[in-house]
């Protein structure tokens, strides 16, 4: 690979076990949502994680959507949900009629305020949705223990946080259920899909209902509810086995890819690295910086990788600056600047430490501290 060879800022890892797997499922026909990988990958996912229970469906915004249906959201709830996140958070609320209270973010963690969150709590907030962002988990101890006081059930957004933890316990866990996505940038890809975990019998019962179509398990054609089709198929869930059994290593080596980064890019004068809660560990879904410097800005830093063959992604847009979820609290504020200044560099399983070295050789140049 030489100096001018783009890199792309994600790309699937996929390897000749999740190839056989998904083969198998075509050759036997089991192609659906009814093959036994679905089983499989759902087991296998609740055991690696800790939890009782996991619900595969189609997507992370479908988790969401799901867990949210199945504690009764609807119209006149009021859910709270972080500022920066992606939209999935907010429009799954939306999608249930509920409205979404957008909360502040912690500057030094990207994730949740909790001080603010305790701010918003009113007689019709039902449910809080912290958001594990770029890997980080939000304070989850703080966050419990506010939805304990106020009988608020905690739903975790954990799309970027498969294999983070508190404590030694991993996200997804640690609220009443947890959502996962696996799309194809995410740290255990099924191109599409999702899962929603939970330690509730009851509620695991009414999650696997709400998501095919509301029907009783047994009585086929027969509905208890109005539900959703949100299964996973068993080529996605082939993939899920496949891509299970490697997490670990995947999560090694996103790991050594971030001690590179930082090695390469912790001296140089504006760069700002998250900060990790006491007893937290993160995940390096996409490693992640803020450009805190006069006369730069992570925009032009975008514009100058790409310019060298590098790509890049900013910052997800506040909520609260958005047609659907708009909010003038100046609470909210410092998010823009959050935001503006946030950039997520290459991250991927066969990212090689020469081009590591090569992306942090051009943000020192762009600096103004040459490599």
């Amino acid at each position: 690979m030489t100096n001018t060879d783009f890199i792309p800022v994600s790309q699937p890892f996929i390897d000749d076990s999740a190839k056989a797997l998904v083969m198998d499922c075509l050759d036997s026909g089991w192609i659906s949502s009814q093959g036994a990988y679905v089983t499989q990958f759902e087991n296998d996912f609740a055991a690696y994680i800790g939890a009782e229970f996991a619900i595969s469906v189609t997507s992370g915004t479908a988790a969401l959507h799901l867990a949210l249906i199945a504690i009764g959201i609807g119209p006149g709830d009021e859910v709270i949900v972080p500022d920066l996140t992606f939209a999935a958070t907010a429009n799954a609320v939306l999608l249930c009629g509920a409205k979404p209270v957008l909360c502040a973010i912690d500057e030094d963690t990207w994730t949740l305020d909790v001080q603010d969150c305790q701010q918003l709590v009113t007689s019709n907030t039902k449910a809080i949705i912290p958001v594990h962002l770029y890997g980080n988990p939000a304070d989850m101890k703080a966050i419990t223990h506010l939805a304990g006081e106020h009988g608020i059930t905690v739903i975790e957004d954990c799309a970027e946080s498969l294999g983070a933890s508190v404590d030694d316990q991993y996200t997804g866990t640690m609220g009443e259920m947890g959502c996962f996505s696996f799309f194809a940038n995410k740290l255990l890809s099924t191109g599409e899909g999702g899962m929603v975990t939970t330690n509730d019998a009851e509620l695991a019962k009414k999650l696997r209902i709400l998501r095919d179509h509301g029907m009783a398990p047994g009585k086929k054609y027969w509905h208890d509810l109005a539900g959703l089709n949100y299964r996973m198929t068993n080529i996605q869930a082939a993939i899920g086995v496949s891509q299970l059994a490697l997490l670990d290593e995947f999560t090694r080596l996103r790991g050594e890819q971030e001690r590179l980064y930082r090695q390469h890019l912790e001296g140089v004068f504006g760069i700002v690295f998250k900060s990790v809660l006491n007893g937290a560990t993160s995940v390096n879904w996409l490693m992640s910086i803020r450009v805190d410097a006069e006369n730069k800005s992570a925009e032009s830093l975008r514009t100058w990788l790409a310019e060298h063959q590098v790509d890049s992604r900013p910052f997800f847009f506040p909520l609260h600056e958005q047609p659907p979820y708009r909010d003038e609290r100046s609470a909210l504020k410092a998010t823009k600047t959050l935001s503006d200044s946030g950039l997520s560099l290459p991250t991927f399983i066969g990212l090689s430490n020469e081009q590591i070295t090569r992306i942090c050789e051009l943000i020192k140049r762009y600096m103004g501290q040459e490599a």
